[in-house]
């Protein structure tokens, strides 16, 4: 299985941070992670990937240029099939109603609860597996 989650950050640690909490899961094979450090080079990532391997995405909300918020119906429009997980340090109830009415599929807030991550992880790989 050829999956492909991918994580956007304009912080260049969050890169070595998701590497460094997945190391076992991305060693085994089980998917790839790639990380996009700006809106757009996140919009060239989902256009590039294929159909079948983009299961997820993570977006923090607060970038320069445009923010995830802004990112999150341009990646919806272009593959509606990819849940969006918005990342943000501010958790408050407007943010959060944004996010979901823009078509996330939820929100974290730092600092990430990776056991948290993981199962969404988790539920994506098993509806990835369950229909192939």
């Amino acid at each position: 299985m050829n999956v492909l989650i991918l994580v956007v950050d304009d912080e260049p640690d969050v890169t070595d941070l998701f590497r460094q909490q997945f190391r076992r899961e991305l060693r085994a094979g089980r998917f790839a992670m790639a990380f996009a450090h700006s809106a757009p080079e996140a919009l060239a990532c989902v256009n590039a990937s294929d159909g079948a391997s983009l299961i997820l995405m993570f977006s923090d909300i607060n970038m320069p240029g445009m923010t995830g918020l802004e990112l999150l119906p341009l990646v919806r429009a272009a593959r509606p099939d990819v849940p969006v997980i918005m990342i943000t340090a501010y958790g408050d109830a407007e943010t959060r109603e944004k996010a979901l009415a823009g078509g996330a599929a939820g929100l974290i807030t730092k600092p990430i609860d990776f056991d948290l991550l993981r199962a969404e992880i988790e539920a994506r790989l098993g509806s990835v597996s369950g229909s192939a």
